[in-house]
């Protein structure tokens, strides 16, 4: 039923994307840490995974800092990144962030079936065949990897796809991806639309493939779409919203002479690495999942509300991992009922920032002196960093992947300890071009949760105050002890 019927595509190498990341972003109850989505990224890009993918850059401050340390933390994959078609602007800002990476992808992401188009984007065909050369143009000007996914292309109409694909192309796209966002499609289904779509595109663009997993052929429509041509898969390597990363890779390592194709991941370490990044996520939803089900949002988040008396927010903080005396209990409740007069609902990084703030503050044994930040992409990230304690400078230079991880592999070699980072959150606290970022540190030390607050206009020192906040909490209870 797949017969080619030549040897065109013998020895073809194929690219497989990671798109985990992205597509927990999606559910809120199953989004990555930025801890997490560094870690992650770190495994896939030493299994050989080719393409890395994210979410877009949404807030300039907390999305821009991930993708600049997913940048340097990846050393061999491209790390992509699609742009926000309705702000133009995000173009600019999403290269930014993006320069810093080895190798680097901007992606166009628009609908091109009728209903989604009208739906979506509230335009004509011609007009989004406009839409998609402009944008991708835009992002060529900027990026020589860009990406042009055709969402619902499934649906689409045969003439309205090609023209739209041949705007994506004539602008500068050198990869096609079809998106089957319905995820409706049969393997054989699959292979014709892939075949007949390869023929049209120039030999110098690949052709991509997105399955969703609806009726759970995703995994199948994947080796289709590789038999009938295409260059590169999005796979997922946690759940199953796509084709699996461990499941293709392994098939197509397997029937590399059927296939007449091959990819670089590293199917060796494929068991250990997929049940590191398995443990990896799911113990992040099982974190979550110990939060009580009467307080959960619409959305899958749980979330407190002025109403809510002081044994049900301080269950929320102990459930968050923290120990507090009643002292400070009494403390962090005073400021969630003051928090929460002024805002409908207090969710779980609300309430981390309330507790990293008053709960008990220790008195400032080591404090920031001065820093100085080397980064870029040709060289790793360093921070050279200066500490007062009491009357003495210590000073100290690190490298790290990226700018905060190098300031913090600083901070502990000039303390003396290394501590567990629990979690790692970056909040905007006004707005604005001056905008003020909050940083907030978790640092787990026998057993206990420590955490610590800082706010700068300079994200990478809001984030070195915080942890040094978070570590002279802990400096004073061993003293005190």
């Amino acid at each position: 039923m797949f017969s080619l019927g030549s040897n065109k595509f013998m020895n073809r190498k194929i690219y497989v994307s990671d798109i985990t990341m992205k597509l927990m972003d999606g559910n809120p109850e199953n989004a990555l840490s930025f801890r997490q989505k560094i870690e992650l990224s770190k495994l896939l890009d030493k299994l050989g995974v080719s393409v890395i993918e994210t979410s877009p850059v949404v807030s300039v401050k907390r999305d821009s800092l991930l993708v600049k340390s997913l940048a340097s933390a990846i050393k061999d994959s491209v790390l992509a990144i699609p742009i926000d078609i309705f702000n133009p602007e995000s173009i600019v800002l999403t290269w930014k962030s993006l320069q810093g990476a080895a190798h680097a992808r901007l992606q166009v992401c628009v609908p091109v079936s009728t209903v989604q188009m009208e739906y979506v984007c509230h335009k004509k065909p011609a007009a989004i065949v406009q839409l998609v050369a402009d944008l991708v143009a835009q992002c060529h000007d900027l990026c020589s990897d860009v990406e042009f996914i055709a969402e619902d292309f499934g649906r689409s109409e045969q003439t309205v796809l090609s023209d739209v694909v041949k705007a994506a192309v004539g602008n500068g796209a050198s990869l096609v991806t079809m998106h089957d966002t319905a995820g409706t499609l049969f393997d054989y289904e699959m292979f014709d639309l892939v075949k007949r779509m390869r023929q049209e595109l120039p030999p110098q663009v690949r052709l991509g493939v997105w399955c969703s997993n609806e009726i759970f052929m995703a995994d199948s429509c994947a080796l289709a779409a590789v038999r009938a041509g295409a260059d590169e898969i999005k796979t997922t390597s946690c759940g199953n919203f796509t084709a699996s990363l461990k499941r293709f890779a392994k098939v197509l390592s397997i029937k590399a002479d059927d296939c007449r194709a091959y990819s670089d991941v590293k199917t060796i370490e494929l068991n250990r690495v997929s049940e590191r990044i398995k443990l990896l996520c799911e113990t992040n939803r099982k974190k979550k999942s110990v939060l009580a089900d009467e307080y959960m949002s619409e959305s899958g988040e749980w979330q407190l509300s002025a109403h809510d008396d002081k044994e049900s927010v301080l269950n929320m903080v102990q459930k968050l991992g923290y120990e507090l005396s009643e002292a400070d209990s009494q403390k962090v409740y005073e400021a969630f009922v003051n928090h929460a007069s002024k805002n409908e609902v207090i969710g779980a990084k609300e309430l981390d920032a309330i507790v990293a703030t008053a709960a008990f503050q220790a008195p400032a044994t080591y404090r920031l002196d001065n820093y100085l930040i080397n980064a870029g992409n040709v060289i790793k990230a360093t921070c050279h960093l200066c500490l007062k304690k009491e009357d003495a400078i210590l000073e100290g230079v690190c490298i790290g992947d990226g700018p905060v991880d190098a300031a913090f592999h600083a901070i502990e070699q000039l303390v003396g300890s290394r501590y567990e980072l629990d979690d790692f959150q970056i909040q905007s606290v006004t707005e604005g071009r001056e905008a003020m970022g909050g940083a907030v540190v978790r640092l787990r030390h026998e057993g206990k949760l420590f955490s610590g607050r800082g706010i700068s206009t300079d994200i990478v020192e809001a984030s070195i105050k915080a942890y040094l906040n978070a570590i002279n909490k802990i400096v004073y209870e061993e003293e005190e002890a």
